[in-house]
């Protein structure tokens, strides 16, 4: 690798955490929706500490008043009103999965398509792609392990952008979360709710293909290893990742910066090839993102 950037974990691109931060809920301020994800405040104008779910006043009526772009991203889109907002078009038309403002746009020969707002603030996903990730392989068609499910908000968005012909293996510990996760799951046939422990992976061998994706959101202690167990079982040779890191989670005595140039290293010893590191700020204070490829070793390979 290239020197220079050595020290953020060598020749890949370390992005620091001190970009776009700013006090507690201080949105990133005009960003144009090409590259850099939409504009202007978070989707939905909302403010972080509103009441999750709230009506979001993006000025987004439906109809002709918004217009819909597909972001560079492929299976996410930016809408265009008074304010813009991220979203994803609607696997289940006429369903919410978490009380999110959905959006109803006609096409020119009349048929309607519904996307649903996709907020940063609720989601590390959409706020890595708001923050301007440059890769982001969770793409239609994708079939993609994601660690760490939570109740199933970003999964379902992620469920949206795979679409019919993807797939999402949604892995959560917490018997709580997981029964919001495989209600979503029953209306949505891509997504496949595992209540497990991502520590031990080959106990859902028999649910699991090989993937092309893996997402982590595990927030452990030891999450690269978690990460690195799971890729050995299900992450096929060239595949990629995207893991979220809270620094505090790891080691809260040591600067945050520090945390996540140790995480990079511990990556790069399990075989991942970090590419990218992204601040997650303003969306999550003391995260960061981190994506890349896998290359399994040659004697692992699936015979």
């Amino acid at each position: 690798g290239g020197g220079g950037g050595r020290g953020e974990g060598g020749a890949w691109r370390g992005r620091g955490s001190d970009r776009g931060r700013g006090p507690g809920g201080r949105r990133p301020g005009g960003r144009g929706p090409g590259g850099r994800g939409p504009g202007g405040r978070g989707p939905g104008g909302r403010d972080p500490r509103s009441k999750p779910g709230g009506r979001a006043k993006v000025g987004l009526n439906g109809g002709s008043k918004v217009i819909v772009e597909p972001h560079r991203h492929a299976g996410v889109f930016i809408v265009k009103g008074k304010e813009e907002a991220l979203v994803t078009k609607n696997l289940v038309p006429g369903e919410s999965v978490y009380n999110e403002k959905r959006i109803s746009v006609e096409n020119e020969d009349g048929t309607k398509v519904e996307y649903r707002v996709w907020n940063p603030f609720r989601s590390k996903l959409a706020a890595a792609i708001f923050g301007g990730i440059d890769n982001n392989w969770i793409k239609p068609g994708a079939k993609v392990l994601y660690l760490g499910a939570a109740s199933g908000t970003s999964v379902s968005h992620v469920s949206d952008i795979v679409g019919p012909e993807g797939c999402v293996y949604a892995v959560e510990f917490s018997s709580r979360s997981g029964r919001d996760l495989v209600n979503m799951a029953s209306k949505r046939t891509n997504v496949v709710p595992i209540i497990e422990d991502a520590r031990h992976p080959s106990k859902y061998r028999m649910l699991v293909p090989m993937v092309d994706v893996i997402f982590s959101d595990v927030a452990q202690p030891d999450q690269a290893r978690i990460m690195a167990l799971n890729a050995s079982f299900y992450l096929k040779t060239g595949g990629h990742f995207m893991i979220s890191i809270k620094a505090s989670c790891i080691d809260s005595t040591v600067a945050e910066e520090a945390v996540f140039a140790n995480e990079v290293k511990k990556l790069q010893a399990e075989g991942f090839k970090p590419a990218e590191q992204l601040t997650l700020e303003p969306f999550e204070r003391g995260h960061a993102c981190v994506v890349g490829g896998y290359r399994m070793p040659k004697k692992q390979k699936a015979t």
